[in-house]
């Protein structure tokens, strides 16, 4: 082995444990409350039975509306939809409510039965279990700060992972020996190849959770990155200026069947309603070739007065870095890969935390150890 390798894998192998030894307890606490996250709407689902037990119908989003409107009179803007595929109830947003004002992000989460006319549970983000998850997840409860945060601990637990391949990886004609258990009488080596192994297993799902987190964290730097790549990444703006109107002509209902007419082949997502007196229909669908399930990026904004068409985004038209960042939602929380890639992430998450003990209390031994060696060699 060459010395410039050695001394490379020197190198590596001490960013590896201080890597490990600072961001190591960050790194399990987000790969932990992400794997809490993967089936986050059936737990939510389940830890209520109000709606759990709900009964299953076509929903009815305009008397969803008006039910909406007569119960929170002082709720004037915008009300988001979520049309979900088990149509046992409606999840509803309001964006911004006055209860929640000077957080970053805390809107009211309402649910009402399929039907639209009985309201069957309502709560603000971060209050209940699931959300709060979300919160510790993404941002360590510290607000869009702590998204921050959590992007470059995303960028120094994917560092800490290719440390680790790194300060591992062995001289030509070594391989086999390297990827194999040695037989090891003392307890050090033994723990060292428990977590080389499994370091090495659950490496690329690591490392993509890591990366693909970090990315969606930091979406600025994330969108400058791919448009010095691979090209501008293109937005969903919203039509300006925004519409003004005494009352809105169409329904919910005709919005929604104005909106699969422009797109008959895509899956209607979200339904977001115009203000009491401004602003569009907008709908969210999932294309063909949309891998994000439940957040899509593909909209259409509706003129509520004519129903008119007024601003399609559609994700086929758009360019390779909108494409590439269409994968990172879907393949972080492991949906794309359907109930096979959702239990490897888990896995891989849990894995996380005997990572992490193997080398924290490796390092802990032989911190002791090397005291008792230098006490015994005291004159």
């Amino acid at each position: 082995m060459s010395k410039q390798l050695l001394a490379w894998r020197k190198l590596a192998r001490r960013l590896h444990l201080w890597l490990g030894l600072s961001l190591g307890m960050f790194f399990v606490i987000l790969c932990l409350s992400g794997a809490a996250l993967v089936y986050y709407p059936q737990i939510d689902t389940w830890l209520h039975p109000e709606l759990a037990n709900a009964a299953q119908q076509p929903c009815d989003y305009n008397t969803a509306l008006k039910t909406l409107r007569m119960q929170y009179p002082d709720k004037l803007g915008p009300w988001r939809f979520e049309v979900t595929p088990e149509q046992q109830f409606i999840p509803a947003r309001y964006y911004n409510p006055q209860e929640t004002q000077g957080q970053d992000f805390a809107p009211m989460m309402v649910w009402l039965s399929a039907d639209g006319s009985t309201l069957l549970r309502q709560s603000f983000w971060g209050d209940y279990l699931v959300t709060w998850l979300y919160n510790l997840h993404f941002t360590l409860l510290l607000g869009s700060t702590g998204t921050i945060i959590v992007g470059y601990l995303g960028i120094g637990s994917a560092l800490l992972l290719l440390t680790g391949l790194v300060a591992w990886w062995p001289k030509s004609g070594f391989w086999l020996r390297q990827l194999r258990f040695k037989r090891r009488a003392a307890l050090l080596g033994r723990m060292y190849d428990w977590h080389k192994t499994i370091g090495l297993v659950m490496l690329l799902p690591l490392f993509i959770l890591t990366s693909t987190g970090a990315m969606l964290a930091l979406p600025k730097e994330t969108n400058g990155l791919l448009g010095l790549v691979l090209g501008e990444v293109e937005s969903a703006a919203r039509p300006a200026p925004q519409l003004t109107f005494s009352n809105p002509q169409i329904s919910v209902t005709q919005a929604v069947k104005i909106a699969q007419i422009q797109m008959p082949k895509a899956r209607l997502a979200w339904i977001e309603t115009p203000s009491v007196n401004q602003g569009y229909y907008r709908l969210r669908m999932q294309v063909s070739d949309d891998k994000s399930t439940r957040f899509p990026n593909s909209y259409i904004d509706i003129n509520p007065r004519s129903g008119e068409v007024v601003k399609v985004f559609d994700l086929r038209q758009q360019g390779t870095s909108n494409q590439i960042k269409n994968w990172l939602h879907p393949l972080h929380n492991g949906s794309v890969g359907g109930l096979s890639l959702k239990v490897l992430w888990i896995i891989a998450s849990l894995a996380s935390l005997v990572l992490a003990w193997l080398g924290w209390y490796r390092y802990y031994l032989r911190k002791n150890t090397a005291k008792k060696i230098a006490k015994n060699n005291k004159p």
